[in-house]
């Protein structure tokens, strides 16, 4: 499979407008209230009956300094005794989430994100892996998927040794920009002594991938200091690298009305920073993976795109397909049967439903035949860039033709454009239409054709 990428500014300036990222289909816009607790029970305990591995998720919300960029669910404290209330709910839930599902299903994916992860100590990172440990089946070969995200100014060796220890073999690197004139203007201050250090540490302890974080679009940012970045980066070598784009939306994200609008790259900029660093990471030898993950060629995200077994949830790009989601803490989400789920978002509503007994599912979906025949195609194409007809009609028994005639009527101009190949079999896209992927997705996702306002979403590019 032929995993480049092509940059062509025409067409990136004629498709550069608001769609989904696809993390779910439906996007979180259709969850509604009426699908809560009892509604996930239901779920969850059907899904016994196919046995399948597991996958779980802790959100674990708290920083101790914000980063003005930031648009995550977060809570900003110094006060580090938080996190013990925190925890104590999370470990109750736990047991609820764990006494659903069949002990003999292992847990083959484990994440924890945030906020910051390491916000919490070594002895409650030791104590919530051992209570998830007494009510979930860890994997206990080491053959998981353990990973964690890592704020490098929250970390020590001594951290990375005991997140070994307990059982993480991934981690994720936040690390946005070294240059200290950008982590100043939004608040994050970083030496690249210590991201190095945890990285360093990482390796000495055996983690199995590294992972580093960018962001381009940040304040002061231009082509030549963000290439100082990234040329930095490549030559510590991480394994996969995710580099976002920065989505400036002071009215919905308060932290980043401390950044100076004046102050950030203006859109062109930010374009031949993208073009740099696709250039710059093809010829250190990084394959794009799609929607800002680059990976090295014997990179398993990588290996599994190539051979069209690629997948991709809430956390990102996974090569675990099988796995129903477990989520756990405060806004989460989950993936279980045919539902998704979410977690209440407020601390004090999170606290109330776990200290009454009962689950914080707040909101969520059920998928309907449409809507998974559709996560099907969308997902084929967002993760492997290929979609053959015949494997979705042997899959759901429809013919991809007629069941699709209005959505294949949509990207005959795309084609014409050059950002995919479409023929009787079926369509692929190609490499200077992989930064354009979810244009090409939205074609087939029924509830913006239903009015769906594309407010909710960002820019594609």
């Amino acid at each position: 499979m032929d995993q480049s990428l092509v940059f062509d500014l025409e067409l990136i300036n004629k498709y550069d407008y608001s769609g989904p990222r696809y993390t779910s289909y439906p996007t979180a816009p259709q969850f509604h209230e009426a699908f809560g607790e009892a509604e996930y029970r239901q779920a969850a305990e059907a899904t016994n009956e196919s046995g399948g591995p597991l996958s779980l998720y802790f959100h674990i919300p708290f920083c101790d300094t914000i980063c003005f960029y930031c648009a995550c669910n977060k809570i900003a404290t110094k006060d580090r005794s938080m996190a013990a209330d925190y925890l104590d709910r999370v470990h109750k839930e736990i047991a609820m989430q764990g006494a659903i599902f069949d002990k003999s299903r292992v847990v083959e994916q484990l994440h924890w994100g945030g906020g910051t992860p390491t916000f919490i100590s070594l002895k409650e990172m030791q104590d919530l892996m051992r209570v998830t440990s007494e009510h979930f089946t860890l994997a206990d070969n080491d053959a998981g998927e353990y990973s964690i995200e890592i704020d490098p100014r929250e970390a020590t060796a001594e951290t990375i040794k005991t997140l070994r220890e307990v059982g993480f073999n991934r981690l994720s690197l936040g690390v946005q920009d070294l240059d200290a004139r950008v982590q100043k203007a939004v608040n994050r201050i970083q030496s690249e002594a210590e991201t190095m250090a945890v990285l360093d540490a990482a390796r000495d302890n055996g983690f199995r991938s590294v992972s580093i974080d960018l962001i381009y679009g940040l304040p002061f940012q231009t082509v030549e200091s963000f290439t100082k970045t990234l040329d930095r980066v490549i030559e510590v070598g991480p394994d996969r690298l995710s580099v976002f784009n920065y989505a400036h939306l002071p009215e919905l994200f308060k932290p980043q009305r401390r950044i100076n609008t004046d102050e950030l790259p203006a859109a062109q900029v930010k374009l031949d920073i993208l073009q740099m660093t696709g250039e710059h990471l093809s010829k250190a030898g990084y394959v794009y993976i799609g929607m800002d993950h680059f990976a090295r060629p014997d990179d398993e995200l990588a290996i599994a795109q190539r051979e069209g077994t690629l997948y991709r949830n809430f956390q990102g790009y996974s090569t675990h397909s099988d796995c129903d989601l477990v989520a756990m803490g405060v806004t989460s989400i989950g993936m279980v049967g045919n539902t998704y789920s979410q977690n209440e978002r407020g601390l004090d509503e999170y606290y109330q439903a776990i200290d009454n007994g009962k689950l914080a599912v707040f909101r969520g979906i059920e998928l309907t035949r449409d809507d998974l025949i559709r996560r099907d195609v969308i997902t084929r194409l967002i993760c492997n860039f290929v979609l053959d007809y015949a494997s979705i009609e042997q899959a759901w028994g429809i013919r991809f033709a007629e069941y699709f005639a209005d959505e294949l009527a949509r990207l005959p101009s795309m084609a014409a454009d050059g950002l995919l190949e479409i023929d009787a079999t079926g369509m692929r896209v190609l490499p200077r239409g992989r930064l354009l992927i979810r244009n090409v997705c939205m074609a087939f996702d029924r509830y913006l054709s239903a009015g769906v306002q594309q407010k909710h979403f960002s820019k594609v590019i």
